[in-house]
C-alpha cells in the first residue's frame, strides 16, 4: 500500500500567462504557494487483476480503457499500470470548482502514487511534466501548467513558462515574513463550485486580443516576488487588489454580484485587497488582511464558511508505503 499527500494551492500573481497562448509570445510568470490542505491518494495491490477505483464514485473495471475517470485511466495508461490495483483519492475541500487546484494535485499525487508503486520514483520536474501531458495533451483541458508544478514542488515559488520548458525558483522568505503572510491570508467558501473550463475557455478566447491586460498581469506578478524577496509581505494585500481588477476584465465570468458583494464588505471591514481562486465563478474568495482586523471580517462574511490554513512547504510525497514483493 502507498499513500500520497498532495498540497493545494493559492496564486498570488500570474494566472493566465501559463497558458500557451500567452508564453508561446511572451515568457509567462506566476507567483504561488502550496497550503496544509491536501489531496491523499491511495494506492493497494490487489490479489484479483481487476482495477477498483474509489472517489465521488466507485468504478471496477478490467483494463484502463474502461475508465470513465479520465485523469486516472491516463495516468495508469502513462505508467503502465494494467491490472490489479485499487486506488482511492481522498480531498480535504470539494474535489472540483475549488480553485485550489484540486484537479492538478490529484493528478501529481497519483503519478507519484503509480511510479513508487512501480518502484520507479520520480523527481517533482517529471511529475509535473506528466501532470501536464495528462491533462493538458490528452485529456485537452483548457487550463495552464501553474498548479501541476506547485503541487509538485510545494513552497512559495515562482515560475517562468517558455516554449523552452519551465524555469522554477524557490523565493527565499524569512522565518518571520513567511508567518507574517500565512497569519494575514484568509479563506472563505462562496458556497458555490463551478466547472472552471466554461470561464477558461471564454478567457483563452480572448487572449489576443487581450494580450496586453495579460502583460499587466504579468507584471504584478514579477512585482509580488519582489514584495516577497524583498521582505514586504504587505504588499501582496495591494497587488492582489490589482490583480483582481485586471481579472475582471478578462471575463464576466469570473465573478458575480454575490462574489463582488463579499469582497466589497471585506475590503471595507479593512482587507487590503483579494481575489477569486482559480478561474472565478465559484470556489474560494482569498483576502489579504491585517490580522488585527480579521474578527471585523470575519463577522461580515460570517454567512460564508472559512478555511484556516497554513502555507506548506513541501510538494507532493509519500507518507506511507508498505510493498508486498511475494505479489510482484
Amino acid at each position: 500500500m502507498i499513500i500520497t499527500q498532495t498540497p493545494l494551492r493559492i496564486s498570488f500573481a500570474g494566472g493566465l500567462t501559463d497558458f500557451a497562448d500567452f508564453y508561446e509570445k511572451e515568457n509567462g510568470l506566476v507567483v504561488s504557494s502550496a497550503i496544509d490542505k491536501y489531496i491523499f491518494v491511495i494506492i493497494n495491490e490487489r490479489f484479483d487483476d481487476r482495477i477498483y477505483l474509489n472517489y465521488s464514485k466507485r468504478e471496477v473495471v478490467d483494463h484502463p480503457d474502461d475508465i470513465q475517470h479520465d485523469l486516472i485511466r491516463e495516468a495508469l495508461r502513462l505508467t503502465g499500470v494494467t491490472k490489479g490495483v485499487e486506488i482511492t483519492t481522498l480531498t480535504d475541500i470539494p474535489p472540483e470548482g475549488s480553485g485550489l487546484g484540486s484537479s492538478s494535485s490529484i493528478t501529481v499525487g497519483l503519478l507519484n502514487a503509480l511510479y513508487h508503486y512501480c518502484g520507479n520514483p520520480q523527481s517533482p520536474e517529471k511529475l509535473a511534466i506528466d501532470a501536464c501531458e495528462i491533462e493538458i495533451n490528452r485529456c485537452g483541458k483548457p487550463i495552464g501548467k501553474q498548479d501541476q508544478y506547485i503541487a509538485a514542488y510545494g513552497g512559495i515559488r515562482s515560475f517562468i513558462f517558455s516554449n523552452a520548458g519551465v524555469d522554477v525558483e524557490k523565493i527565499e522568505v524569512s522565518k518571520e515574513n513567511r508567518q507574517t503572510l500565512s497569519e494575514n491570508l484568509m479563506l472563505f467558501f462562496t458556497n458555490k463550485t463551478r466547472k472552471a473550463e466554461t470561464v477558461l475557455l471564454e478567457q483563452k478566447a480572448q487572449m489576443s486580443t487581450k494580450f496586453k491586460l495579460l502583460q499587466e498581469i504579468k507584471s504584478l506578478a514579477v512585482r509580488s516576488r519582489e514584495a516577497l524577496t524583498s521582505g514586504c509581505p504587505n504588499e501582496i494585500g495591494a497587488l492582489l487588489d490589482k490583480g483582481w481588477m485586471f481579472k475582471h476584465k478578462m471575463s464576466g465570468l469570473v465573478s458575480n454580484t454575490e462574489i463582488d458583494e463579499m469582497y466589497k464588505k471585506a475590503k471595507d471591514a479593512g482587507a487590503l485587497g483579494g481575489k477569486i481562486c482559480g478561474a472565478g465563478g465559484g470556489g474560494f474568495l482569498l483576502i489579504y488582511s491585517p490580522r488585527q482586523i480579521q474578527t471585523g471580517i470575519r463577522r461580515v462574511l460570517s454567512n460564508y464558511r472559512e478555511l484556516p490554513f497554513k502555507l506548506e512547504p513541501n510538494g507532493t510525497r509519500v507518507i506511507f508505503n508498505m510493498r508486498r514483493d511475494q505479489f510482484k
